[in-house]
């Protein structure tokens, strides 16, 4: 058994947000809690995937929750609110390190952002031991964008990110193909590198309030979760108009939110394709258990970039997942070796057509598929890396 622990955490992401970065350091901070370590995080208000700051002063017994950020407002360009949250992030960690770094045996900073790290590097008490665990890796994405400006963004990308991982005592790596390729980028020669896959975080208790919704008489094809850029949404959206058409009784459902979620939602007129808020965390198992397909996109080129912290638990709920991906990325690897369906490797339509028309009249094994997903995917795994 672990001795108890004085852990930080240090990501604007956190409690109540209902998907991506936020629920999982939302998780792994109950996780630490329950084990007994005392947890202090420093983030901001909740404001993701919307991007609208939402005073919230709720609690999670045992855990310190310092929160910032209240009055801030987002851009809608994409980079100038990435811009906005490392800068204003950096000022709020700055003010609260000192008193709250205090007596710590551990910092977790979460990246991305990756910034607020950056800065109060000289300022971290050298005793203390420094986990990192990396999301995504923001140069990834960057490499999209092409021009002088966008060159010199992604300068300061690699400065920030390669100063902040060779910082840290450990680095914990949600796939081996983000460690590989961040190895690459940034020598990380002497510092201690772990892989851990994003963990199962499924309510067991199934609920029955989305009847309404994902109706039994229609075949519900879902993608649900964060929608950004590297979803590929508008391209999704295209897909899904494309193949809403070919094949009979289909209805396909977005459940996001954000701005990318509002501007296509409002743009649409296509009667088969439904936009839907989030459901409760609760509501996840029906979502899954009632969709006939969930899909999960990938930009083209962007699959060393991350790795969806949803699928876990699209897996080990049965649901038939359709992945649109790289060619030999993680997830491509994996399923061919645990035998899993069904991987794309393009965003042909015609292929995708093909492609969704094989998995809906496969009799899938939910048996392999939800086994797979219980050996790979563990929140205790998790814990042991960031403590040993």
């Amino acid at each position: 058994m672990n001795k108890s622990k004085n852990i930080l955490v240090i990501s604007p992401f956190f409690y109540p947000e209902p998907i991506g970065t936020g629920k999982f350091n939302t998780s792994i901070v109950e996780e630490l809690n329950k084990k007994g370590h005392k947890v202090t995080i420093l983030c901001f208000h909740p404001f993701y995937p919307k991007w609208k700051s939402e005073k919230n002063e709720e609690k999670i017994e045992g855990v310190k929750i310092i929160r910032g950020g209240k009055n801030i407002f987002y851009s809608k360009k994409t980079f100038f609110r990435r811009i906005i949250l490392e800068i204003s992030f950096a000022f709020f960690v700055l003010r609260k390190l000192r008193k709250h770094q205090k007596n710590k045996d551990i910092i977790i900073p979460v990246f991305p952002p990756s910034f607020a790290f950056y800065c109060i590097l000289f300022f971290i008490n050298k005793k203390i031991k420094k986990v990192g665990m990396i999301h995504d890796l923001q140069e990834i994405y960057s490499f999209n964008n092409k021009g002088i400006f966008y060159k010199i963004i992604n300068f300061f990308i690699h400065i920030v990110e390669k100063k902040c991982y060779n910082s840290c005592n450990k680095l914990i790596f949600l796939s081996n193909e983000i460690k590989t390729e961040a190895t690459k980028l940034y020598k990380l020669e002497s510092v201690n590198l772990e892989v851990q896959y994003p963990f199962i975080s499924l309510v067991d208790k199934l609920t029955n309030n989305l009847n309404n919704i994902l109706k039994p008489e229609n075949i519900n094809i879902v993608y649900s979760g964060a929608l950004g850029e590297k979803q590929n949404p508008n391209e999704l959206y295209k897909i899904f108009n494309f193949l809403s058409n070919k094949i009979e009784n289909t209805v396909f459902h977005f459940f996001s939110q954000g701005e990318i979620f509002n501007r296509l939602k409002d743009e649409n007129l296509n009667q088969k394709i439904k936009f839907h808020d989030l459901v409760s965390k609760e509501n996840l198992g029906e979502l899954y258990k009632k969709s006939d397909v969930q899909i999960l996109p990938q930009l083209p080129g962007t699959s060393k970039g991350s790795l969806p912290s949803k699928l876990p638990n699209i897996l080990v709920s049965g649901c038939k997942v359709l992945v649109i991906t790289d060619k030999n990325s993680e997830i491509d690897s994996l399923f061919k070796r645990l035998k899993l369906t069904k991987i794309i490797n393009s965003w042909n339509r015609d292929i995708i057509l093909q492609g969704l028309k094989d998995l809906l009249n496969l009799k899938q094994d939910q048996t392999l598929q939800i086994k797979a997903a219980k050996d790979l995917f563990t929140i205790d795994k998790m814990i042991n890396k960031i403590l040993n």
